[in-house]
């Protein structure tokens, strides 16, 4: 009998197998795609480094940094040209730079919220108030991201930065997901100090100086942190192939691949929630029911290389995010160029375009030359780009990005409750304790340690 079973070979299945695997423990990892790694995907082409799916992670999450660092790709550590990372936000079909200063949806400097054209007068004096709103005296109930942002600096902020932001990040809905899942800090400033501004300002004081990036990559890209995992697992049995079903033993669990059971003492679940959720259907009705209820949003990258000689203007900034209100097909696009260093070549400019998001995976079943077609469409209209690009890369994803709706908090909860009533059983993923990269990594090492006690 093997000591432990993995379904799913993502980063968080291939940080659980390599963790457990270090430890002298026997692991089996099944993936049933071709290549492991799930979403962390890196293409070459053109001379440029292409992500297919996320191009970074937050520097300020350490579980990614350590990782790569264990496994000996200390050096290939980069980080985000945070002195040009300007965003733009589209307003009246044109592009305007968020304001400096801005914290996600906090402001934090004076005279750039004066000046600038994104949002009106009567949010710029809501949210020059809001600064002396004082602390809650009870507790508040759960809340979506929308009311929470509505309610202290008003719908305008939330059309024009709360919503263009979360898509770009989350691919979600503001008026779903909710407040306390997805951006839990907020709502301890708010328990704090009432002012999410001022608590912003206070936490910043605090911070130790410095100027560390806000996101971390590898120069070669993500996949070469899958690639770095994967060769430290000499001992590692993979298969390839989808698991069908599991079922109890006396000591473990058995689970069904290609015709055959294969028996382990522990059993770890690194799939989508809905995946797990099929798997688990005859083993616990409830959990089933539990993981079911994990919304996901479906997305697609476009990456299109461009000779810098044809571009109409140099592009400057991290790129752009375009608001439901004003959205035709694009939801953001970065200038890979301007936001990584090592990531392109002299004398060309390479852009990446997220599409999809909540409410819009119709368009992931459109034609790669309809997508392109449209991609093209929106950058003329918002960058005057009507050359044509040398190279182009697309990429889908669907059901890929957990939600954090609103009662997350309570489903997990539940979960976890009906987890412990099958010990051996181990659920990882993006659909429990954060969607980020770091996120995977610190629940798989969590979940790896338990095993190991």
């Amino acid at each position: 009998m093997r000591d432990v079973i993995i379904i799913g070979g993502g980063i968080s299945g291939l940080t659980a197998a390599y963790t457990l695997a270090k430890a002298g423990r026997s692991v089996t990892l099944i993936e049933r795609e071709a290549s492991l790694g799930g979403l962390l995907q890196t293409r070459q082409l053109g001379g440029c480094v292409i992500e297919a799916g996320p191009d970074s992670f937050l520097a300020a999450k350490p579980a990614a940094t350590d990782l790569i660092r264990e496994v000996g790709l200390a050096d290939d550590l980069i980080g985000s040209n945070d002195h040009q990372r300007v965003t733009y936000i589209q307003r009246h079909g044109r592009l305007v730079p968020m304001p400096d200063g801005l914290m996600m949806m906090v402001p934090t400097k004076i005279w750039p919220m004066v000046t600038t054209p994104l949002l009106s007068w009567p949010t710029k004096i809501r949210m020059g108030l809001e600064y002396f709103r004082r602390p809650p005296v009870d507790e508040l109930p759960e809340r979506s991201v929308a009311d929470f942002v509505r309610n202290h600096y008003g719908q305008e902020a939330v059309d024009y930065l709360a919503e263009p932001l979360l898509s770009g990040v989350y691919g979600g809905d503001p008026a779903d997901l909710s407040i306390n899942s997805t951006l839990t800090r907020f709502v301890d400033l708010e328990k704090q100090y009432g002012s999410l501004t001022r608590g912003t300002l206070a936490s910043r004081q605090k911070a130790p100086p410095g100027s560390a990036s806000l996101f971390r990559t590898l120069k070669g890209g993500l996949h070469d942190l899958v690639k770095a995992l994967t060769a430290r697992l000499p001992g590692v049995e993979h298969l390839r192939g989808e698991a069908s079903a599991i079922r109890y033993l006396a000591d473990g669990y058995e689970v069904a691949l290609g015709g055959e059971w294969l028996a382990a003492r522990h059993l770890i679940i690194a799939t989508p929630a809905w995946a797990a959720s099929r798997l688990l259907a005859d083993l616990d009705p409830q959990l089933h029911n539990l993981l079911r209820q994990v919304d996901y949003s479906s997305s697609m990258t476009v990456a299109l290389g461009y000779r810098d000689q044809d571009l109409a203007k140099p592009l400057t900034g991290f790129g752009f995010l375009v608001p439901a209100k004003e959205r035709q097909t694009l939801v953001a696009c970065t200038f890979v160029g301007r936001k990584f260093a090592h990531r392109t070549p002299e004398g060309v400019s390479l852009l990446r375009c997220f599409l999809g998001g909540a409410g819009r995976a119709a368009v992931l079943e459109q034609s790669d030359e309809e997508i392109l077609a449209a991609t093209r469409a929106d950058l003329q209209r918002l960058l005057g780009l009507t050359a044509t690009p040398v190279f182009h890369s697309i990429s889908r994803w669907p059901r890929s990005m957990a939600q954090y709706t609103v009662g997350h908090a309570r489903r997990m909860a539940e979960v976890d409750e009906r987890t412990r009533r099958h010990p051996g059983l181990h659920l990882i993923g993006n659909a429990y304790r954060g969607i980020g990269i770091p996120d995977c990594i610190q629940l798989a090492r969590e979940t790896a340690g338990r095993i190991l006690a």
